[in-house]
């Protein structure tokens, strides 16, 4: 018999255990840790495929959207747990817990959005099969303990590669991440521009003067003409329907598109 059950903790610990295959598209508000204790966890990200096994924990950076696929394997229920830090958390983290001269000098924020963490760590272990016995129960823990198993997250992380340093406190100089290359990463997407200033580790009016620093353009104007340009190159191609194009830029309506274009490059997206 079919069986689902997902345990949400103040959408800071969450766990899932699912009798059947599921598959859903994922976008992270907020960095996560997650764990597998049994199934198979089949993440695509820009292309690449990863698969966590019972056993394996990987960190998911917030500012990225991912596919999910969750499987049994045998007569095992895919069975996971996850840990998601929010930003006032670390930001309270980084002012109350970090002395600022342990903080490595050499970490760098990666590009990857998603980091396997080394198998049979003592810490990991640990740390997820403390909270077990919470859902198992159905018994909601305290704010109190939920905290704690943050900070013991947090920690985990940051004793696995000095560089998640960079990733998890993205909000602090010179670690923010990049307006441009995030943008360009993706403009295709459907984004407010509060959640990119979120996603970016800003606040709303931090974003905006931070953009108009790199750009002359509104960063709404901005990203119609990145689309705009995207859609150029695969016009050019000559192997995409226009229709094709218009939607995989992120541009939602075919005459919005055809006239931007045209005010652009001065033809219609159809012409040769």
């Amino acid at each position: 018999m079919e069986r689902l059950e997902v345990f949400d903790y103040s959408n800071v610990l969450i766990a899932s255990y699912f009798t059947d295959n599921r598959g859903c598209a994922h976008e992270n508000r907020d960095h996560t840790l997650i764990y597998l204790c049994s199934g198979e966890l089949e993440i695509e990200e820009r292309g690449r495929r990863t698969v966590l096994r019972a056993g394996d924990c990987a960190f998911m950076r917030r500012d990225n959207r991912m596919w999910l696929q969750k499987r049994i394997v045998g007569d095992k229920p895919y069975h996971s747990i996850a840990l998601k830090f929010s930003k006032a958390f670390l930001r309270e983290f980084y002012q109350q817990r970090l002395d600022p001269r342990e903080i490595p000098a050499e970490s760098r924020r990666e590009r990857v959005s998603l980091w396997i963490l080394p198998r049979d760590r003592a810490d990991v272990r640990a740390l997820f099969e403390s909270v077990i016995p919470y859902f198992e129960s159905g018994e909601k823990p305290s704010e109190e303990i939920l905290k704690l198993k943050m900070v013991e997250g947090v920690y985990v992380l940051l004793h696995t590669d000095s560089s998640l340093y960079a990733s998890l406190f993205d909000f602090v100089e010179p670690w923010k991440i990049d307006i441009l290359d995030y943008l360009n990463e993706n403009y295709m997407f459907d984004l407010s521009l509060s959640e990119i200033a979120g996603y970016t580790g800003r606040s709303l009016a931090t974003f905006k003067r931070d953009f108009a620093k790199v750009s002359d353009l509104t960063p709404q104007k901005w990203i119609i003409r990145r689309r705009l340009a995207a859609a150029h190159d695969l016009i050019k191609s000559g192997h995409h329907r226009i229709t094709d194009v218009c939607y995989e830029v992120g541009f939602k309506n075919l005459a919005h598109f055809s006239r931007a274009y045209k005010e652009v490059y001065g033809v219609p997206p159809s012409a040769k």
